[in-house]
């Protein structure tokens, strides 16, 4: 009964912060999806892109009780590589920012893969290149004279999904110089920033934001323990485990782990452990630590567990993720809408009961 008691309060809380944020005009978000797979690392051209994300979706975000998508959009989609625009992709972009204002979502413009910056590349030129460095600088300020026509309360931007530097302090620099370019022009556009090697929660102590800026959101990613969201993954090393799997508890049978196959087994050895909901809430530390020093708000803007993870497994590691961000005041985007981890399968029919967990109905 207490369980039903405290979701009604927190979806009462919701409801009044984005009432607030229709009256204030100020950009409030708590809960969204991410669009993957459309603007941003995909081959899709033409009619496929078009049909990928369209007004319906929109709609259908909507009305299953979110209230913000994140956009990925990637350098190669929106640029070529003389650095000229993409007329057709931007067209896209605009449509996607006109179908949510009208449906009252807001929409974080997130920056996710550049030419000289992909969070899984081995060879990372943004870093050593002043060039690249400089091109990143004059995507901003393509994409700023694009959107800074659309309302404060309405467009974040996310300066770049997952930095990876081998020094924290190159991305430190980074955001030193773009914020102050963005704020040329929008002094008070709300800029989404994540720490170093791949927006953990764990490299949070690192990050060092632009001092006495009140327009910035905090942002981090989840996919603790991996062994879990990544379950089977074909991409990753965890993947190579296909065995049983558990959560809450010990993730995979020591006595089990050790009769695989040597690789295997150093692979769930280094992954292994007890986990539950407190135990997830606790790696939340050093995020909640700098938005309290700061007091800056808080954005997990990807977390999610792969539809291969065993549905009972994958459902708790949900609840208890969502109850953790919700506890706190986090607001979330999970990952994501229609791809690997969607809410939406191929058919284009929301899975109702994760839908349910996810939002905590």
């Amino acid at each position: 009964m207490w369980r039903h008691v405290i979701s009604l309060i927190v979806l009462l809380s919701v409801c009044r912060s984005v009432g607030a944020a229709q009256k204030d005009g100020t950009f409030q978000i708590h809960r969204g999806t991410n669009i993957s797979h459309w603007l941003s690392q995909s081959t899709n051209r033409g009619q496929q892109r078009l049909r990928w994300f369209t007004e319906k979706d929109v709609e259908l975000i909507a009305s299953l009780g979110f209230d913000h998508i994140r956009l990925p959009v990637d350098e190669e989609q929106l640029w070529d590589e003389a650095g000229t625009k993409e007329t057709e992709a931007f067209q896209l972009l605009h449509n996607a920012i006109g179908w949510c204002q009208a449906k009252n979502l807001r929409v974080v413009v997130d920056l996710h893969i550049l030419r000289s910056h992909h969070f899984n590349a081995k060879e990372k030129p943004l870093w050593t290149d002043p060039k690249a460095q400089e091109k990143f600088f004059a995507l901003w300020r393509d994409l700023s004279a694009q959107l800074k026509k659309y309302p404060a309360s309405l467009v974040a931007y996310e300066l770049m999904n997952e930095p990876v530097a081998d020094n924290a302090e190159d991305w430190n620099k980074l955001i030193e110089t773009l914020v102050r370019q963005v704020r040329r022009d929008e002094p008070h556009r709300k800029i989404v920033i994540g720490s170093n090697k791949w927006q953990s929660a764990d490299t949070f102590d690192q990050l060092r934001i632009p001092p006495g800026d009140r327009d910035i959101i905090l942002s981090f990613h989840f996919y603790t323990p991996m062994l879990v969201t990544h379950y089977k993954a074909s991409w990753t090393d965890v993947g190579k485990y296909k065995g049983p799997v558990s959560y809450p508890g010990q993730l995979v049978d020591p006595q089990e782990a050790a009769k695989l196959d040597p690789e295997v087994a150093r692979i769930v050895k280094g992954n292994n452990g007890v986990y539950n909901r407190e135990k997830l809430e606790s790696l939340l530390a050093k995020p909640l630590a700098l938005a309290k020093k700061l007091d800056l708000p808080l954005y997990c803007g990807e977390w999610g567990a792969l539809p291969t993870t065993p549905r009972e497994v994958r459902m708790q590691w949900y609840r208890d993720m969502r109850t953790n961000l919700d506890k706190h005041g986090i607001a979330w985007a999970n990952w994501d809408y229609k791809g690997g981890f969607g809410i939406v399968g191929r058919g284009g029919q929301p899975d109702q009961e994760f839908v349910k967990v996810l939002l905590g109905q």
